[in-house]
């Protein structure tokens, strides 16, 4: 199969394409119930300092709020489903705007929704949900709200702060995506997309590998005046809108976005830091493997190990259906379900956005995109996504509002459908085999941990400088280069300065980094309890699935560190950070006695 034969996403099964009159038509009427919606508010008299909280107005505004987020929510996947894979879609360009357009009421609204909640005690939250199901299932979200509110500016300058986002640090964010999906280089006399150059990064050649790094970073070097303008916008609008909402630090109001405290964050970031140095071992292990003395970035992901399996995308999907029906028959028939209604748009193309993700598409459904290399990495990357995919399939029974998760949960179900992949190709390999899958493996793991860490601490450097002054491309590329030193210490020669260019996270939420590694540890965590479980016979494992089926239905209605508790987890504890991080030093140990 050719990358112009993998599967692309069905769309057609809510609309005919961009040109549908339905599809006119629900954008016409999306904006009539925002309007309606609207109108309700002001009839309830919802805002700060509004009338009071009663049982029958919160049933009427919980009610008719999830009703248009959800219609909002389809119609923004149906039209991402086009943007994402086709930037140079005009078409659908336009009708995303209008779609931004039309919803912008929505954000000033759930402004006032927070407000309303702000005042509440926690005696009041009892008395407005205790009894009614559907109430006490949403108390969740006014406790955040109540949260939440101590954050907030006056309504008229969060209805401004909304209204403004497509044209400040949402105008930006969307110029970054735009510029850099049509970025090109020029490799050996040939013109390549700059997702491609970064592909060859996986080349076993290194002096294709260095050639392409080369010319990644000279195509990189010719917008950075546009990527540097992108990052101050969205770094400078989200610093002062951050400090005027009450926060000390940068990082505070992402700490309320991923529903984690200080505590958490620092008890797994000192775990992380603790950890570095068996990284470096890896990253020399690897080196000397390539007969190197050290990495250089364009090393980090070269082919260490042979694999004789041939990973192409037919090969990856019955493997990954294969080993999730080994966990549980369920979750092998949600794999075959996704493959077989073209949940996966599978192929790298011209236009189409770099990466991989998933989104929630239509009732059960979700929408998986990637772009696909033969490879054990990227078969990991199709398992991971539909691990998100099977965790809307747990929150798929819920009204929007209680299906709010935050990123640090978000990662849970992608990150064990990941090990569950990556552990059975360990388990079955030996020799140059096993090497691959531990390559594969760590490589992730590196990037999840090490390179993250150092996002995150090039993101608080950014908002501390921003503060000040814009900064210009060599002053971004100086911290970032920076923080890759302080967390890749001597271990790599070569750093990659315009990695700030080339994440589109930065532009996204801030501190869009930590979750991730959050997801990672937290993952490792469960599957350690399920191998435990594995060892205690079948009861044992199904207690644990339908645990674990459990808390991913619940990641919209309670806080980490409450779900967590169901495990026996303490997340602030640095004990349990560890403990998944010894896991992977476990790993390296191994990786260091095969190099060697």
């Amino acid at each position: 199969m050719t990358i112009t034969d993998l599967p692309r996403w069905r769309t057609t099964d809510l609309y005919a394409g961009l040109d549908d009159p339905a599809l006119a038509s629900a954008l016409s009427a999306l904006a009539d119930d925002v309007g309606t919606l609207g109108a309700l508010y002001d009839e309830l008299n919802i805002h700060e300092h509004g009338n009071v909280v009663t049982v029958p107005a919160l049933e009427r505004v919980l009610d008719a709020t999830n009703r248009v987020t959800s219609r909002a929510a389809t119609l923004r996947s149906y039209l991402n489903a086009f943007t994402s894979t086709d930037s140079r879609d005009a078409v659908a360009q336009q009708l995303m705007s209008r779609f931004t357009t039309t919803t912008l009421p929505l954000g000033p609204l759930r402004s006032r929704l927070t407000a309303w909640f702000g005042e509440l005690d926690e005696v009041a939250i009892e008395a407005l949900t205790a009894g009614t199901p559907e109430l006490e299932a949403h108390a969740h979200l006014i406790r955040r709200a109540v949260a939440l509110a101590r954050h907030q500016m006056g309504p008229a300058e969060e209805d401004l702060a909304a209204r403004l986002r497509p044209s400040g640090a949402g105008g930006w964010a969307k110029l970054h995506g735009n510029v850099s999906s049509v970025l090109t280089g020029t490799f050996r006399e040939q013109t390549l997309p700059v997702t491609a150059l970064r592909a060859l990064a996986t080349d076993p050649d290194e002096a294709v590998r260095k050639e392409a790094f080369d010319a990644e970073i000279a195509a990189w070097k010719t917008v950075d005046v546009v990527m540097a303008a992108c990052l101050n916008g969205v770094k400078g609008e989200e610093g002062t809108l951050a400090t005027r909402r009450g926060f000390t630090s940068p990082v505070g109001p992402s700490l309320l976005t991923h529903g984690i405290d200080a505590q958490t964050l620092d008890a797994m970031q000192g775990a992380v830091a603790r950890s570095l140095p068996e990284f470096h071992r890896y990253f020399r292990a690897k080196a000397h493997a390539l007969g190197k003395s050290s990495l250089d970035w364009w090393d980090l992901f070269a082919p260490v190990g042979h694999s004789a399996t041939p990973w192409t995308y037919d090969a990856g999907t019955r493997f990954v259906e294969r080993q999730f029906r080994a966990y549980s028959p369920a979750l092998g028939d949600f794999a075959a379900r996704a493959f077989r209604e073209d949940w996966v748009d599978a192929g790298p193309r011209d236009g189409k956005r770099s990466g991989a993700f998933c989104m929630r598409w239509e009732g059960d459904q979700s929408r998986v995109l990637m772009n696909h290399d033969p490879s054990l990495d990227s078969v990991s990357t199709l398992a991971h996504e539909l691990g998100h995919a099977y965790h809307n399939l747990q929150l798929a029974h819920l009204p929007p509002l209680q299906r709010e998760t935050p990123m640090t949960l978000a990662e849970t179900a992608s990150i064990f459908c990941e090990t569950i992949i990556q552990n059975a190709a360990l388990e079955q390999a030996t020799g140059e085999e096993r090497l691959y899958a531990l390559e594969t493996q760590l490589l992730g793991h590196a990037q999840v941990v090490v390179d993250i860490h150092s996002r995150f601490l090039f993101e608080q450097a950014v908002y501390e400088r921003r503060a000040e002054r814009d900064l210009v491309p060599q002053e971004l590329c100086d911290l970032m280069t920076w923080a890759q030193r302080e967390t890749h210490g001597d271990a790599l020669g070569t750093l990659h300065p315009y990695m700030w260019a080339v994440k589109g996270h930065y532009y996204g939420l801030p501190f869009y980094n930590y979750p991730y590694t959050f997801g990672l540890l937290f993952g490792l965590g469960l599957y350690a309890q399920y191998q435990t479980a594995r060892t205690q016979g079948d009861e044992a494992v199904r207690d644990f699935q339908r645990r674990y089926d459990t808390l991913l239905s619940r990641t919209g209605q309670a806080t980490p560190l409450d779900l967590a508790q169901g495990f026996g987890i303490d997340l602030r504890a640095p004990d349990f950070w560890e403990g998944s991080l010894d896991v992977i030093r476990r790993q390296i140990a191994a990786y260091v006695e095969l190099t060697a």
